[in-house]
């Protein structure tokens, strides 16, 4: 009854995408920001969104202090260094496949674009140093962190505290109790969340496409292309097998499991609004130990970013291109481990990888101002990069369920 259940709520939620694509549609016909349905359907939208951030710092602290304060010692560490081990290894391949793609394409040689103005306050952020984003890994005071959702200030803090109730066994058990039931809580406030997902997908959709029409992708096609493609080959290929040969799931079973989370995460292009979802999605549909999933993903959340890796690869090079500026090996190896890094530091939210794009082209070289140039269609990109960074958050979970059962 469960399933059939599922099955009813994913077919609202492809109604919900297709409502969403026609509205849209309609609604830049009709004047799209101009239009006073837009003020509506943007309300609409930025209320579900609202509403899956409500619940999301809850549910990391819940989710991650309980998964760390019930393992076992003996595989807490192995399980820290399985997680990050694959989210780093898939990331930079993303990364690397990027860069394969962009140079076969060359989508930005002899591209004729409308250099549009790259936002003040993305000029003007400094990008983080190595070592800040080492020294940002411990909330300094973890209310504020909370106050000001910093997901990895807010994971760190959540495993030390996870962690220190462990070794506190049995004089703990009150604190654990109220941990486990403040878990339970997120989690029905996500179900009730997600009775809403068709009409906020169609929400998400009417806006993105009501703002930006299609007029403006014309001369990005190329480059669209080779973003697009690349995230396809990852999505499709890459991951379901790694998925397959390390996780036992085969390809088409792991791919339907996941469909629910990769469509909240076009609609949403956020990992952190999506984590409800794929938490309980891989849970139900992909039978990964609760323990496993509150552990994995919230982790991924933030630092498993295989899409927006890839995205930034592709990027850099096309803005590269567009300026006439040809990047030696040792310069696409700069931006391969950059594009890298930038993503593992990327907020889970919509369009984090503009800002941290900043640190790429800094890397190497390229004016800030090239951020201008793929604007126009970075709303439309970000949405599918966020699938492939939820898929990986998935089958990073899959995997680490498998190599630890066989232990």
């Amino acid at each position: 009854m469960e399933r059939d259940k599922e099955f009813v709520s994913l077919r609202w939620v492809v109604a919900g995408i297709l409502i969403g694509i026609v509205g849209g549609l309609l609604l830049n016909r009709a004047g799209g920001t101009e239009s006073p349905l837009f003020g509506i359907v943007g309300l609409g939208a930025d209320l579900f969104i609202r509403l899956l951030r409500m619940v999301i710092v809850p549910l990391v602290v819940a989710s991650l202090i309980s998964a760390a304060a019930g393992l076992d010692t003996r595989y807490l560490g192995r399980l820290g260094v399985i997680t990050l081990v694959y989210y780093t290894t898939t990331t930079l391949m993303a990364a690397a496949l990027g860069l394969v793609i962009v140079n076969l394409v060359d989508p930005g040689v002899g591209a004729v674009l409308q250099g549009a103005q790259t936002p003040k306050e993305i000029l003007e952020r400094e990008p983080p140093t190595f070592a800040d984003l080492l020294r940002n890994l411990i909330p300094a005071n973890p209310i504020d962190a909370l106050a000001r959702a910093d997901m990895l200030q807010i994971i760190s803090f959540s495993l030390i505290v996870g962690v220190a109730l462990n070794l506190m066994g049995d004089r703990a058990q009150a604190l654990k109790g109220f941990v486990a039931e403040l878990l339970d809580l997120s989690m029905v406030i996500v179900r009730w969340v997600l009775y809403l997902l068709p009409a906020g997908v169609a929400l998400l959709l009417a806006r993105a496409i009501g703002q930006a029409g299609w007029e403006v992708f014309a001369p990005l096609a190329k480059y669209m292309g080779a973003v697009l493609g690349g995230l396809a080959v990852h999505g499709l290929i890459v991951l379901p097998l790694l998925v397959w040969l390390l996780g036992g799931v085969p390809p088409w079973r792991f791919l339907a499991g996941i469909s629910n989370a990769m469509i909240t995460a076009l609609s949403t292009s956020s990992s952190a609004a999506t984590l409800p979802v794929t938490m309980r999605t891989v849970e139900r549909e992909l039978q990964v130990p609760g323990y496993i999933s509150r552990f994995c993903i919230p982790i991924g959340a933030t630092v498993n970013m295989d899409g927006t890796a890839l995205y930034e690869a592709v990027a850099a090079l096309f803005i590269a291109q567009a300026y006439g500026v040809q990047l030696e090996f040792t310069q696409q190896i700069v931006v391969l481990f950059t594009a890298t890094l930038a993503a593992i530091g990327a907020a889970g939210i919509p369009s984090a990888g503009l800002f941290t794009m900043v640190i790429v082209l800094q890397a190497v070289g390229l004016p800030l101002e090239g951020i201008g140039l793929i604007l126009a269609v970075d709303r439309i990109l970000d949405m599918f990069r966020t699938m492939v960074n939820v898929e990986g958050d998935a089958g990073g979970a899959v995997i680490l369920a498998n190599v630890v059962g066989r232990k």
